[in-house]
């Protein structure tokens, strides 16, 4: 058993972070989205974007939001699956090694996607997503083993800090190229953007080995592992659906957290698609924009923090923001104008950190504090979030296929987070006080 509270090996963990971020900053929410709607545009207003992939005809922004939605259904698949392996085999490190390689050589051939490249540079950009969550599920299954239950807060917050501070330095350095291509003698924005999905696998790549180096392989459940490592995640998960049987403030929070969470996640994701698409933003102004949402994201995270612990409850303060989510989202309906969207992506800013934190920290206050099945209860939670995510992107992009407007998939977004609303109004009468039995 390895020593807890190691200095060096948290350090060595948080680097993790540091390194992975960049993946979900610059291609997950900047650079990426921008280039891939520049490349795949006529730029004409008065026609619709259209691609071919593999033998089929589909809107750009459309494809994009499928392609997204493939990766986390895999992964929502996979992830009973490797959370399984990671508790019963005490082989973290590998798979962790394993997920990592393949999202970071996966950014790196997105260096060569131009328009010509389409059909094998979306497989790769699925194959980084799937890397980077893949790696994501060894890299928390290790906290648990390095930090004693006292200190865990402390440590998971390192993480943050050092994936904040990674992500923010590269994304930097990417817009230096992006902005000034002809001073490092590239040949325009188009090959600097390519250089930077490059760099955001070198990056993770990289710093990963920090890690590697360090980490400890994981220590086996010996009680686990004599369990089939196919078939244990997916039975874990059912017990926890059993157990919410006798659970109904956890299922009415969880039925609340999946369908606000299928419009929290998507707007995210098709936010700098959107300012590219429907307002012709300059890559550069999109890119400071999203980058300036995750400033505001932590002060906003603060604030509902200091709400909901200080005034109001967890539940009130989750009420007040999904209100202003759909307020936002049908702003976004009628937005036509630059400062529009920056008043909008402010609001959104504030909102985006605050209820993703408030969202998983509900969630453990309703869980039976005496359970030793916390472990499973967040995989059932981190599975939730990712089927609520596959729904939400191929609803954004099917709608959009089927009206021919991205404006036209904000309503189904206003819907998700009516029906999430009502939900959470079911239990505005209750707050999360340790309350629920479990009942094994």
């Amino acid at each position: 058993m390895e020593e807890k509270n190691n200095k060096k090996v948290i350090r060595s963990w948080a680097f993790f972070d540091w390194a992975n971020s960049a993946y979900n900053l610059v291609i997950t929410s900047t650079i990426f989205p921008a280039y891939y709607t520049i490349i795949t545009s006529d730029k004409n207003d008065n026609t619709i974007d259209y691609v071919t992939f593999m033998g089929r005809r589909f809107i750009n922004s459309a494809l994009y939001n499928y392609a997204l939605a493939f990766a986390f259904l895999v992964i929502a698949v996979l992830s009973p699956v490797l959370s399984s392996i990671a508790d019963s085999r005490g082989n973290k490190k590998l798979f962790m090694q394993i997920f990592t390689y393949l999202g970071g050589l996966s950014c790196c051939g997105l260096y060569f996607f131009e328009i010509d490249t389409l059909q094998l540079s979306i497989v790769l950009f699925v194959l980084a997503a799937i890397g980077f969550w893949g790696s994501l599920v060894f890299y928390n299954a290790y906290l648990p083993e390095i930090a004693t239950p006292d200190q865990q807060d402390r440590v998971s917050a390192k993480g943050y800090t050092y994936g904040y501070v990674g992500s923010i330095i590269l994304q930097l350095i990417c817009f230096v190229f992006v902005f000034f291509p002809s001073t490092f003698g590239l040949s325009g924005g188009a090959q600097a953007s390519r250089l930077s999905f490059l760099m955001v696998g070198i990056w993770w790549m990289a710093f990963a080995q920090i890690t590697f180096r360090n980490m400890p392989k994981g220590n086996p459940d010996l009680l686990k592992a004599n369990s089939s490592w196919l078939t244990g995640g997916f039975k874990e998960l059912k017990k926890v659906w059993d157990q919410l049987k006798h659970m109904p403030y956890l299922k009415r929070f969880l039925s609340a957290f999946f369908f606000y969470s299928m419009g929290v996640q998507t707007v995210m994701l098709v936010a700098t698609i959107f300012g590219e698409k429907q307002l012709h933003l300059p890559t550069s102004k999109l890119i400071a924009t999203i980058l300036l949402l995750q400033i505001v994201a932590i002060p906003g995270a603060m604030g509902m923090s200091w709400l909901s612990r200080n005034m109001f409850g967890n539940v009130k303060v989750l009420i007040g923001v999904v209100i202003i989510w759909i307020l936002c989202c049908v702003g976004a309906y009628f937005v036509h104008t630059e400062m529009q969207f920056y008043y909008l992506a402010a609001t959104v800013g504030l909102i985006m950190g605050g209820i993703q934190s408030l969202s998983r920290s509900t969630y453990s206050k309703f869980l039976p504090q005496d359970s030793p099945d916390h472990t499973s209860f967040f995989s059932f939670y981190d599975v939730t979030e990712k089927v609520a995510l596959v729904i939400g992107m191929f609803s954004f992009g099917y709608i959009e296929e089927f009206t021919g407007s991205m404006r036209s998939s904000l309503i189904a977004l206003t819907a998700f987070f009516i029906v999430g609303l009502i939900f959470l109004l079911l239990l505005r009468k209750v707050e999360p006080q340790q309350m629920e039995v479990s009942t094994n």
